[in-house]
């Protein structure tokens, strides 16, 4: 029942903004690049908005994975995770980074193969994670005035950067919130400062 209801929610939210709707992924989200996509030891996709917003296609869609777990006597179980997540693709080709609420996905599992980035801003590095396979690049992207969008944001919304494609995902919200969503992701892309653009131009 739940899972019905929230297909009409996804679809009625579709049909309200001219974007396209699919149950199931038409798309193939998860093997899109993302380290999102690869947590866990299983996960899906479903719910699949599409379409112009604003001038940008943008996709956005229901993600989730699970971790399994054994207890002293051999029982197994799953914990599940589960997410609201945009993602629209620019014309650059950006090593990976992610910025993460502090504490939100902040595991050092999570990151394994992206360094650590501190930034002279306290009360930034208090609330935000950032890990990157290139420090040159964070720095460049993330910089003064992303620092101050990022620290006046009151949503807990995490971002990836990889290639020619930008996501943004929390934790599940109700269909309505993807407009708040798909929002910040384009405000975050107008963020981005043209030095990171002409440094790292589409190949």
């Amino acid at each position: 029942y739940l899972r019905a209801k929230r297909r009409k929610e996804f679809a009625a939210f579709a049909a309200s903004y001219g974007l396209q709707y699919s149950a199931p992924d038409p798309f193939g989200v998860i093997e899109w690049p993302f380290r999102l996509f690869s947590r866990g030891d299983g996960r899906g996709a479903e719910n699949v908005v599409w379409g112009d917003w604003q001038g940008q296609n943008v996709v956005a869609f229901d993600y989730w994975y699970f971790e399994r777990h054994r207890d002293s006597k051999g029982h197994t179980r799953k914990t599940y995770y589960r997410f609201c997540c945009a993602q629209i693709e620019v014309p650059a080709a950006f090593p990976p980074l992610e910025i993460a609420p502090e504490g939100f996905l902040s595991r050092l599992a999570d990151f394994v193969g992206l360094d650590d980035i501190d930034f002279e801003l306290e009360e930034f590095n208090r609330r935000w994670n950032v890990r990157g396979a290139e420090a040159k690049f964070a720095y460049e992207l993330v910089d003064s005035r992303m620092i101050r969008w990022l620290v006046s944001l009151d949503m807990r919304i995490s971002f990836e950067v990889v290639g020619n494609r930008l996501l943004a995902y929390q934790r599940k919200v109700p269909a309505v919130g993807l407009a708040p969503l798909i929002g910040v992701l384009m405000a975050f892309r107008q963020r981005i400062p043209r030095v990171a653009w002409n440094l790292y131009p589409t190949s």
